[in-house]
């Protein structure tokens, strides 16, 4: 086996370990769901990925699952609806 000539200082080897670190991934929300998404990656709450729906994620649920997820849906969609009403209110006061 080859061996080597001179030994490596603990300097040198350090610096040549200094790119080895890993990085924080950076995560997105989802524009639909606002769940945290993986950049260029379509969400797995909601299956949508550039404003459109990829994957269905309601066909792959079971039944419990599918309620759970419909419940969720359209308590997301009367919060959004009770926001528009109330600027519908606000704006008729004024």
């Amino acid at each position: 086996m080859a061996v080597p000539k001179q030994r490596h200082t603990k300097s040198r080897r350090n610096r040549r370990r200094s790119h080895h670190a890993l990085k924080k991934q950076s995560v997105s929300v989802c524009p639909k769901c606002g769940e945290p998404v993986l950049p260029h990656s379509v969400c797995s709450n909601c299956g949508v990925y550039s404003g459109k729906e990829i994957i269905d994620v309601m066909a792959k649920l079971n039944k419990k699952e599918k309620k759970k997820k419909q419940k969720e849906i359209a308590a997301q969609e009367k919060e959004k609806g009770s926001e528009k009403a109330l600027n519908i209110e606000e704006l008729s006061k004024k």
